[in-house]
């Protein structure tokens, strides 16, 4: 994992940011399509037979393991390596463009320190008209709505904050309390109030926000714009895609494969399976991916032939799909027919014709999704040898770990929490955004082999807890490398608590010029801060005031004050659904100041003394950040 020592931390952060957005399915490898699909999004102009031979020269140079994959060390030589090449200077821009494959028929701008960057039109133009849709009949958004898809109007509707805020509770529900959102007689103020509620919520959702301010979104950076979107409109889209939620996909589980083996997939396998599912249902070739498989729109047409209602259960009336479009010659033509049949199940969303022939991942996953998301057409199996008690729910626990996860950007995604840190390569990364060093050279990387590579997991687990123990000094009685592995829930939670709190400690220390922060040293501030406003202090983060969320609301109003609508709250002799309804204004006003809070309404109500004390932490930065 460490790169070459001609690249400085932030080109390597540069190619990070690359690597993923060519890493379309997120599994930390790129292939030798992936490559071909860069050289012709840049437009490259040498014949299909000079690209492929260029391909095969990278992926010989390049792929040191010789599996026919490129992780991203490997990538990094291959860039390092193109210096001598003609195609340097393509490649080089292509990937520099940040929207890898997604970015054909892109457009630039140039920023203001001069750095080129590239977007896409066609992301634009999706990424409109699904707000539109989703947004219409929202009041609070029709001094910004319809969009014109084809001009720059997401760019400058973004700006004020509103639309995002609107779009997170979409995705996610209930993340920000309506009360918080500024919607009237708009200020510079409370335009950046707005956008701070909508970043620092974006975050807590899993969003990967470095390098995305207020600021940025104000004057709607189109790539930066388009980014923060994507994010949370996927996560929106694939939050169903997922076993707890969604029974019937079980029945996508194949002959030989435990319930265990069918929920560590990640929400695009899922989405992968599915439509191959329903492929092999109508007798048809299956697809490997959502680009260069589907530019005919055939798998298309028969997925929706097959996922249409029927009729027959529900009351849903039945919708016929005419498939006469597949007689059509001309690609782009039968896709827009197939995009016809598609607009009968209300599902033409994300793609146009163009989409899909080019082969467009990003849009053509958002419109699978879509697809499963209206009409999953699958049966919850009755008769299978299935305990159905072990499939159990993310925890308010381990959402909250796997949010703060990738919000920092780690490689690959984590969709579930235990399966992903098995390898421990994501604890690695966690470790080096706290300071600790990791020597990769000790780090085994995938692909693993199938004889042997558990076993390859296992040493980095092992490193992962020597690391901890003895670089990071953390208290990890009783885990072992082993226990991450195999993913036991109690002592990989250890673990992550240790990395969050240290992470949250690390940013007070450095907003406070390195002096040491303890427990201690953030109670004694709330206290000294409540104490200065007039406001009542609290005994330690088990304080039972704690469940009222008032010790927050009243520190929040103390860092700004005037800030908190006493009005719209509730402070005496409170139920349950009233501490709730404090708790989730809390939440949301600690961020609309500008506090990056992770924790959710019921770590307040139910006093959560580790989840409360990131709360008093992130506030306590931002009140640090005002002296």
């Amino acid at each position: 994992m460490a790169a070459p020592t001609q690249y400085s931390q932030e080109e390597v952060e540069e190619l990070r940011e690359a690597f993923s957005k060519i890493d379309v399915d997120s599994n930390g490898f790129i292939t030798a399509n992936e490559l071909s699909d860069l050289f012709k999004a840049a437009n490259f102009s040498l014949p299909g037979y000079r690209i492929r031979e260029i391909v095969q020269n990278l992926m010989t140079a390049g792929d040191l393991n010789n599996d026919g994959q490129i992780s991203f060390d490997e990538f990094i030589n291959i860039v390092h390596g193109l210096k001598s090449t003609e195609v340097a200077k393509t490649f080089r821009k292509a990937i520099n463009k940040k929207e890898g494959i997604c970015a054909i028929g892109g457009t630039s701008e140039q920023s203001s320190v001069g750095t080129q960057h590239s977007y896409s039109e066609e992301e634009k133009y999706a990424f409109v008209n699904w707000v539109n849709t989703k947004l219409e009949s929202d009041p609070d958004c029709k001094h910004l709505l319809p969009m014109d898809p084809n001009t720059d109007d997401l760019f400058s509707a973004v700006g004020d904050g509103i639309v995002l805020c609107k779009m997170i509770n979409l995705s996610v529900p209930d993340t920000i309390d309506e009360r918080t959102i500024n919607k009237k007689k708009l200020t510079p103020f409370t335009i950046q109030e707005n956008l701070n509620l909508a970043l620092n919520s974006a975050s807590a959702i899993g969003c990967h926000v470095v390098n995305i301010g207020a600021e940025d979104l104000k004057e709607g950076k189109p790539y930066l714009v388009l980014g923060l979107l994507w994010q949370v409109i996927k996560i929106g889209l694939f939050a169903d895609i997922e076993i707890s939620r969604n029974e019937a996909l079980i029945a996508l589980l194949r002959d030989g494969e435990s319930l265990e083996d069918l929920m560590k997939l990640s929400p695009e396998e899922l989405l992968l399976r599915w439509a191959n599912y329903h492929l092999e249902n109508a007798g048809c070739k299956k697809v490997n991916n959502f680009s260069s498989d589907i530019k005919d729109s055939k798998a298309y047409y028969q997925l929706l032939n097959q996922i249409a209602p029927k009729g027959e259960e529900d009351g849903i009336p039945a919708i016929e799909v005419d498939m006469t479009g597949l007689r059509e010659q001309d690609d782009v033509k039968r896709a827009e027919c197939m995009l016809v049949q598609a607009d009968r199940l209300g599902c033409r969303q994300f793609v146009t014709a163009t989409d899909v022939v080019r082969g467009n991942p990003k849009l053509n996953l958002a419109f699978v999704a879509n697809l499963f998301n209206k009409y999953p057409a699958l049966q919850k199996p009755e008769n299978q040898d299935i305990d159905w008690s072990s499939i159990e729910g993310e925890t308010r626990e381990e959402r909250t770990f796997r949010n703060w996860v990738n919000s920092l950007g780690v490689n690959p995604r984590v969709n579930h929490l235990y399966g992903d840190l098995a390898d421990a390569l994501v604890i690695f990364q966690l470790y080096e955004k706290i300071k600790v060093p990791v020597e990769w050279s000790r780090v085994n990387k995938p692909p693993y082999p199938k004889l042997g590579g558990n076993m390859k997991k296992l040493e980095n687990c092992n490193y992962a807890v020597e690391l901890g123990k003895n670089k990071a000094n953390f208290s990890l009685v009783g885990i072992a490398g082993q226990d991450l592995n195999e993913g036991n829930h109690k002592l990989t939670l250890a673990l992550m608590w240790q990395l969050m709190r240290r992470y949250t400690l690390n940013i007070l220390e450095d907003i406070g010029g390195g002096e040491k922060v303890n427990d201690d040293t953030i109670v004694r501030w709330v206290n000294q801060t409540l104490s200065e406003a007039g406001k009542d202090p609290i005994s330690g983060f088990k304080d039972g005031q704690i469940s009222t969320s008032m010790p927050v609301l009243n520190l929040i109003d103390a860092i700004q004050p005037g800030s908190i609508r006493y009005d719209l709250l509730k402070m005496e002799d409170l139920s349950e659904e009233e501490k709730l309804n404090n708790a989730k204004y809390a939440i949301s006003m600690a961020r609309k100041i500008g506090a990056r809070v992770y924790a959710l309404p019921e770590d307040l109500v139910e006093v959560k003394p580790k989840m409360v004390m990131t709360v008093f932490a992130c506030l306590m930065g931002r009140g640090l950040k005002k002296v």
